[in-house]
């Protein structure tokens, strides 16, 4: 499977917003978007960019949610064919599923500082839902399950240590008791629980072409 293993304050700057793919490290004074002389696009030519088109605004706007949910091309598609064969809104839809994979959720809990530490964390083994290992980043979650660790040392100190004293503040449709290191899926998310700005529908009209 293909994975972009390049800088990723680059794609920060090349979206014009902190996509938090570093984790913590982005709300410091540290991120390349906090720097004046470097929060603007990557390359030596940015300044002679032209204004971006319809085309380039709707792509913009994929991108954007591709690489904040850490999901390739083909992957992408396959969600969006899923949304759309669903009932209701198709850009809540697509974002909603994007919302229920399983490394965005370990990541939500807090049992990983960044997106791509939930995805390895995932796919070591740490991750069991319901009481058994699943190790599929792009799992999705449904209502009512339990997504709690490998009942190892190495695991427990793992997640511990992300999870930092008295754990972080979840979203409302996610519970955590980090005592015993066990969160449950409380609701399915809902449009308000994205928490990057984004335009769905844009995205819709450039994947429906």
């Amino acid at each position: 499977m293909g994975r972009y293993i390049g800088p990723v304050c680059r794609l920060c700057r090349r979206e014009g917003l902190k996509l938090m793919l570093k984790g913590s490290r982005c709300e410091t004074a540290k991120c390349a978007m906090e720097k004046q002389w470097r929060n603007s696009p990557p390359g030596m030519h940015a300044w002679r960019r032209r204004k971006s088109g319809d085309y380039g605004v709707r792509l913009r706007e994929k991108q954007k949610v591709k690489r904040y949910y850490g999901v390739l091309e083909r992957q992408f598609m396959i969600y969006f064919r899923m949304a759309e064969r669903g009932k209701g809104n198709t850009g809540e839809a697509l974002l909603g599923l994007l919302e229920r994979r399983l490394d965005n959720v370990v990541w939500k809990l807090g049992y990983a500082p960044s997106h791509k530490a939930a995805r390895v964390a995932v796919v070591h083994g740490h991750i069991y839902v319901n009481g058994r290992r699943v190790n599929r980043p792009g799992y999705l979650v449904q209502k009512g399950d339990r997504i709690t660790v490998k009942p190892g040392e190495r695991s427990q100190k793992f997640i511990r240590s992300s999870l930092g004293d008295g754990g972080p503040t979840v979203q409302p449709w996610l519970q955590l008791d980090a005592q015993q290191l066990e969160g449950v899926v409380a609701a399915l998310p809902t449009r308000e629980d994205v928490q990057i700005p984004v335009e769905e529908q844009l995205i819709i009209e450039m994947c429906s072409r």
